[in-house]
C-alpha cells in the first residue's frame, strides 16, 4: 500500500506539471495504485464506482457526465436514476461497457478495483484508482479529477474554498480547550464498537472541529470493545446514526455514568457528513466544530 504522505504530494505534483496543459489535449496522471493513465480528451461518459467518487465529480458541475453509479450512491439528488453497474454482490463488467464510458473512477474497496482495472484496461477504457484516506487527500483527489475530466480551474476553485472553510474553523477553535472524543461509526456483530482513529479522514475531522482522541494509542485497530470506550470516560460522545440507536446505546449498563452522558454531550450526527469522504465532509467539519464548542462560537 502506497503511504498516505506521498500519495498527496505525488498527486499535488502531478497537478503542478500538469498545469500548463490546455484541457483539450491528453492529460497524463498517476493514480493511487502508481498507475500511469492518460486521457486523450476530456471524458463525456464517466462510471463513478462509490458515493465518494461520484459526489466529488458532480462537485465539479460534471453530474451530466456521469453515465453510471453503483447502487448505494444517495447523493447528489441529479445522480439518481443513472444506470447502476454494481451493489453489495459485487461489480458488473458488462454493466459497466453497456455505458460506453470513456472513463471509469473507482476506489480500492470492496475489491472494486481488484475487479475493474483490469477487465477496463483489456478494452482500453481508461480507469483512475483514487484513495481518500484523508482529508488532505480528498482535496487532492479533487484537483486530479479537475486534471482528468478538463476541468483543473473549478476543481482548483472547489478545492481552495473547502481548504478556506477548514481553515477558518481552525482560527475559530484555536484557542479552546479540546474535549476529548470518541466518534462510533459502526457496529460488529462480535459486538465491537468501530471508532474514528488518527490517520483517516473521520479522525482529521475530529482533529480540524477542535477535538482529540479519548481512546490513545489504538493505532490502525478501527474495532474497539465497548468497555474500552468506557474506560475512556471521553467528554464528547459521538454516533453515526439515527437519535434512536444512540439512545439505546447508552440506556445499557455502565453508559448512563460517561461523562459525556451526565453533561448531555451525546450527539448522532449525519453518517454522510463523515463516512463519506467529499465536499460534504467540510460540512460535517464545521457541524462538529458548533458541538465540540458550542458555547465559545455562540459568543
Amino acid at each position: 500500500m502506497i503511504r498516505r504522505a506521498a500519495c498527496v504530494v505525488l498527486v499535488a505534483s502531478l497537478w503542478l506539471l500538469a498545469a500548463g496543459q490546455p484541457s483539450a489535449e491528453p492529460v497524463t496522471l498517476r493514480d493511487a495504485l502508481g498507475r500511469t493513465v492518460t486521457l486523450p480528451a476530456p471524458p463525456q461518459r464517466i462510471v463513478t464506482i462509490f458515493a465518494s467518487n461520484t459526489e466529488m465529480v458532480a462537485a465539479l458541475g460534471l453530474a451530466e457526465r456521469i453515465v453510471g453509479i453503483e447502487a448505494f450512491t444517495r447523493y447528489p439528488p441529479e445522480v439518481q436514476g443513472k444506470p447502476l453497474v454494481g451493489g453489495r454482490l459485487g461489480f458488473s463488467v458488462d454493466e459497466i461497457v453497456r455505458q460506453r464510458p470513456d472513463l471509469v473512477v473507482v476506489t480500492p474497496a470492496r475489491q472494486a478495483a481488484h475487479q475493474l482495472v483490469d477487465p477496463m484496461e483489456r478494452i482500453g477504457v481508461p480507469v483512475i484508482v483514487l484513495q481518500h484516506a484523508t482529508v488532505a487527500e480528498v482535496l487532492a483527489n479533487i484537483r486530479l479529477l479537475g486534471l482528468a475530466t478538463g476541468e483543473r480551474g473549478r476543481a482548483d476553485e472547489l478545492a481552495a474554498r473547502l481548504r478556506a472553510r477548514i481553515d477558518a474553523v481552525q482560527s475559530l477553535v484555536a484557542e479552546q480547550r479540546r474535549p476529548r472524543t470518541v466518534m462510533i461509526t459502526g457496529r460488529v456483530g462480535n459486538g465491537l464498537l468501530l471508532v474514528a482513529r488518527p490517520g483517516t479522514y473521520t479522525g482529521d475531522a475530529i482533529a480540524l472541529s477542535g477535538g482529540r482522541f479519548a481512546l490513545q494509542d489504538r493505532g490502525l485497530v478501527p474495532q474497539v470493545s465497548p468497555e474500552a470506550i468506557l474506560d475512556a470516560d471521553p467528554d464528547t460522545l459521538l454516533f453515526a446514526g439515527s437519535p434512536r440507536d444512540l439512545e439505546e446505546l447508552v440506556s445499557r449498563p455502565g453508559w448512563r455514568g460517561m461523562r459525556a452522558v451526565q453533561a448531555r454531550r451525546v450527539h448522532a450526527f449525519n453518517r454522510a457528513e463523515f463516512l463519506i469522504p467529499g465536499p460534504r465532509t467540510v460540512d460535517g467539519i464545521e457541524r462538529l466544530a458548533r458541538l465540540l464548542h458550542a458555547q465559545a462560537l455562540q459568543r
